[in-house]
């Protein structure tokens, strides 16, 4: 489970009791009430969820009794096209995309809810989930190719980084290179950072290079350089503004961050999203190379 999935799930929760509160319970289509126990029900069941996810139990196995919880909920409202029922089956979706991390899985269950609730309020955010998830396939299939063992592949022609110099790895032949995704908003890449400032300082003046990939928003540009040097990130960044659309992101299928490849001096990958001291000693072993 990500850092993060405990605290979507207790944000959607909270969205679940208020959209309760501003009779979210109701059929968007006849606007009659919705059974009075459907929502009730999803939220006596969503509870029971975080305290497994508080103690740790976050997949399809630790979880199966509440699926199956899910499943009986839509079986005994079947017929019955609510907001509150809907929320049921969205729920179940959301599981399978923030706690599960199973995109593939999530994706038919979005379908089934604009498919059986057209008119409902989940079913206009489905369309974009469907789409997001298709995206987010795509991207995890880019990722599992780029494994240690494997070339990475080349920077497009024509990018320049964030002081306006051409980007290219070509300069860099010979040195081992961290490619780092990152941003400024994102909590777990700044928790890493102080683990990279110290590599970067322990071995730069052995050859080591970091070339950063900022995913901060363009309304950002310009306090970056000002995070750059308050925080003594000495080393070259991209940043083009587009967000997770960013177009390094995109190419090597980035989808979370923080996201790092360790490149040896032939352009080689040798280590993937290495941390703390595990970053340490793969630098180290690319130096000695």
């Amino acid at each position: 489970m990500s850092k993060n999935s405990l605290r979507l799930l207790l944000a959607i929760t909270i969205l679940l009791l208020l959209g309760d509160a501003n009779g979210a319970g109701t059929s968007a289509a006849a606007g009659t009430p919705a059974p009075a126990d459907a929502q009730k029900q999803l939220q006596a069941l969503v509870e029971k969820v975080k305290v497994k996810l508080a103690h740790g139990a976050a997949d399809e196995t630790a979880l199966a009794a509440e699926l199956k919880e899910f499943d009986a909920l839509l079986a005994e409202h079947k017929g019955e096209k609510t907001d509150a029922v809907a929320e049921i089956l969205a729920m179940k979706a959301m599981l399978y995309v923030e706690v599960f991390d199973l995109p593939e899985k999530a994706a038919p269950l979005f379908r089934q809810l604009r498919a059986d609730f057209p008119q409902s309020a989940m079913a206009k955010a489905a369309d974009g989930m469907v789409a997001d998830l298709e995206q987010r396939a795509e991207s995890e299939k880019i990722s599992q190719a780029l494994k240690p063992g494997t070339r990475f592949p080349a920077f497009p022609a024509g990018l320049k980084d964030l002081q306006g110099n051409p980007l290219s790895l070509d300069h860099l032949k010979g040195k081992p290179v961290l490619i780092d995704f990152w941003a400024t908003w994102c909590g777990p890449c700044l928790d890493e950072l102080p683990n990279v400032v110290a590599a970067y300082k322990k071995y730069h003046d052995r050859g080591f290079e970091i070339v950063g990939v900022s995913l901060d928003h363009e309304e950002d540009r310009g306090k970056l350089p000002g995070f750059l040097k308050e925080h003594n990130m000495a080393w070259v960044q991209f940043f083009d503004g587009k967000y997770w659309q960013n177009q390094l992101a995109v190419q090597y299928g980035v989808h979370s961050i923080p996201a790092t490849y360790l490149l040896d001096g032939e352009g080689m990958i040798v280590g993937k999203n290495l941390r703390g001291a595990e970053l340490d000693k793969a630098i180290a072993a690319a130096l000695k190379k």
